[in-house]
């Protein structure tokens, strides 16, 4: 009996070794497991198998496993000891595969040991799923992808954290509208999307400088019943602020106070330098202050920002009283704050206290970068120190810092604004040899070079090879070959030289018409010049950077008819500032003006939302005796009105009714009243423009 109860239990026992020797080389045989097929050459002894006593196992156990020993010893082993078990646990292997799924570049055996789970007959867990799908979509989209497949195939229903995973790692390599598709597909297979979803999806819609499209995900996110939460708000508003559409960045600002958010450090860093980075430092410094009085602290990059724009600005006392609040919180300079600063001496001139600076970083421990190393390099070619600006170069080499195309045209470009074309060009010879090849800029300043040292040859010979490498000349090359050929008297090829540049789409700017409008004063083409002045102001486009100063000593001599079309010019595409010189040049003149001058300052200032400064104009106008007319007027009114100026509105307009006596006008006097007293300013503004186009109000000249 004995004898028969151990045979039994022998062909038992064979029985379950060959059923689990099938069971391991079915798992060990499939697709995925091929990774654990080559076990590298150096792998560590196999572990000793694993006991009841071991399971379940603990993470912190499985993580000690996973990093030393290569899978398939260690499931292999566990599986022997699950069946030692009565009662196994539902999912002994989440904790290993888990394991191998932290490891660095182990993603596929990760994926490799959760399918020897499955084949097994253990269902791992929707976390060991993603934990892995985490693992390949770092190291591969698609291999992600079809994990992703494998996982609904296998009826496994993935949750919001798994659909995040993709679209985290879709938007973190640019695939935006893949990263779309994944929202629909979960809200098709009724997974409801989550903040972390629609925050991922906006933060990479906005790095994009996709801001509309940013804008639309948080609408969709509000119909889908999330709230937009803090970090949704601070993405918006630095994409915006990216955009230069900081009007809108302070309404979103503004907007997630009021739905009860308190805006952090990111938000007010965030606004800073947008309004920084745009030149708007009056608006940078009062957030500065909301800041601190809301008991936000300002760190290093709410510092850099602001210091940075004032060195950008020259201003130089003020970048120091920042930095001096900055020490005395207790806040350490960084990188970008040393560079800012070194940069602003150095544009200024102030060399030494450049190098002071430069010390005091290397003292903290913060090598110079290659900005920083060009900022000094610049400083020295300003100050003429062109020996120490080139060992500087020397340094940067030793230090492993490699020169690039900015470091080598700084030196090149001093050495041609000095004359000294011969080591302007052995340092270009140098950069070709350290293969830096040349760019628009470095060519740009060997033309001007040539120009200056009346080589015309030269620059045109130089001008050709720019073009046949495919670099495209900008409006400082033209300029300095029209400079040039202006001075030898040829004003022929100058013009056509400023035709050509038009025609490939480079604009002149104000240097250039200043260079063609002299050349042909001093050829005795005095009209031709004038010609060219108001030319420029009647075609569209207009140079951005025009100044007045360098243009309006040409119409020292122009007929006064000819600088009332000047100023239309300016108002028209709102250069108000120029406007406003132009009409005190006509004040200090002592020309004889009438309204039509006012008018059309009137209306232009109108046009550019400074109500305050056409209505000065306004009373000007009206004490030098001039009537209103309808034009300028009625912009006016208008104006008043939005800006809530009602009073003001209303004198305006019984002004320009005064000038109007004709019997039959008194029925629109008689309703604009009325219209003033509701304050429909669009009533007003039509019976208005009525009256103007019935002849019963003063005309525009």
């Amino acid at each position: 009996m004995a004898a028969t109860h151990t045979a039994a239990a022998a062909r038992q026992a064979a029985a379950a070794s060959a059923a689990e020797t099938c069971c391991i080389q079915h798992a060990v045989h499939h697709a995925h497991l091929a990774a654990l097929l080559n076990p590298s050459p150096r792998s560590p002894p196999l572990p000793l198998p694993l006991r009841r006593r071991h399971l379940p196992l603990s993470r912190p156990a499985a993580s000690r496993l996973a990093a030393s020993f290569p899978p398939l010893p260690l499931l292999v082993s566990l599986l022997r000891a699950l069946r030692l078990l009565e009662s196994p646990p539902p999912r002994p292997f989440d904790a290993l595969i888990t394991s191998y799924a932290s490891l660095p570049s182990r993603a596929s055996l990760a994926a490799a040991a959760l399918a020897f789970a499955r084949s097994a007959g253990y269902a791992p867990s929707v976390p060991t799923y993603n934990a892995v799908l985490l693992a390949l979509s770092d190291a591969s989209l698609p291999s992600a992808r079809r994990f992703l497949d494998s996982m609904l195939r296998d009826g496994v229903a993935p949750n919001v954290y798994t659909y995040n995973i993709l679209v985290r790692a879709l938007c973190g390599r640019g695939h935006r509208e893949e990263a779309l598709d994944i929202l629909r597909d979960m809200r098709g297979s009724g997974c409801a999307p989550n903040a972390v979803t629609y925050n991922t999806l906006v933060a990479a819609f906005c790095r994009a400088g996709e801001v509309d499209g940013a804008e639309r995900l948080v609408r969709m996110m509000r119909e889908g019943g999330v709230t937009p939460n803090l970090v949704t708000f601070n993405s918006v508003v630095n994409g915006l602020c990216k955009a230069g559409r900081m009007e809108d960045a302070r309404k979103v600002f503004d907007e997630m106070v009021r739905e009860g958010l308190a805006p952090d450090g990111v938000s007010y860093n965030t606004l800073v330098a947008g309004y920084c980075k745009e030149g708007s430092l009056q608006e940078a410094f009062s957030v500065f202050a909301e800041m601190m009085q809301k008991g936000v602290s300002p760190d290093v990059v709410t510092f850099t920002s602001l210091i940075h724009a004032m060195c950008r600005g020259g201003n130089m006392e003020r970048a120091v009283a920042l930095l001096k609040q900055m020490r005395e919180r207790g806040i350490r300079m960084n990188e970008i704050t040393f560079t800012a600063l070194i940069d602003g001496f150095c544009k200024k001139g102030f060399l030494d206290d450049a190098l002071l600076a430069l010390k005091e970083m290397r003292e903290c421990g913060i090598q110079p970068s290659l900005v920083c190393y060009n900022a000094l390099i610049n400083g020295y070619c300003i100050v003429g120190r062109m020996d120490e600006a080139r060992e500087l170069v020397c340094e940067m080499e030793a230090k492993g810092v490699k020169p690039d195309v900015v470091t080598y045209s700084t030196i090149l470009s001093a050495y041609c604004k000095s004359g000294d074309m011969d080591s302007a060009f052995q340092v270009n010879q140098k950069m070709l040899e350290k293969g830096v090849l040349p760019d628009a800029i470095t060519y740009s300043s060997l033309i001007r070079g040539l120009c200056e040292d009346k080589r015309l040859n030269d620059a045109h010979v130089l001008f050709e090879n720019m073009i046949k490498l495919g670099l495209l000349p900008d409006e400082f090359t033209y300029t300095s070959l029209i400079d040039g050929h202006c001075k030898e008297g040829n004003v022929e090829k100058a013009l056509s030289l400023h035709d050509e540049m038009i025609k490939i789409g480079v604009l002149p700017d104000v240097v250039t018409y200043s260079v063609l409008i002299n050349g042909l004063s001093k050829s005795a083409r005095t009209k031709e010049a004038q010609r060219l002045l108001f030319k420029l102001y009647h075609e569209d486009p207009v140079p951005a950077n025009v100044k007045y100063d360098a243009l309006m000593h040409c119409c020292k001599k122009a007929e006064f008819k000819s600088v009332l079309a000047l100023l239309k010019g300016f108002c028209m595409k709102g250069l108000m500032d120029e406007a406003d010189k132009v009409f005190q040049t006509m004040l200090d003149r002592n020309w004889n003006l009438d309204g039509s001058v006012y008018s059309v300052l009137i209306h232009g200032h109108c046009r550019g939302g400074n109500v305050m400064k056409a209505l000065s104009f306004h009373k000007q106008m009206l004490q030098c005796g001039f009537a209103p007319n309808s034009t300028g007027t009625i912009s006016l009114i208008r104006g008043l009105f939005e800006k809530g100026m009602i009073v003001e509105a209303d004198q305006v307009t019984q002004q320009l009714l005064n000038c109007c006596s004709l019997a039959d006008a008194e029925a629109s006097k008689a309703l604009i009243d009325l219209n003033l007293k509701e304050g429909n300013v669009d009533a007003v503004v039509d019976v208005l423009n009525d009256m103007a186009r019935d002849g019963l109000l003063p005309s525009s000249r």
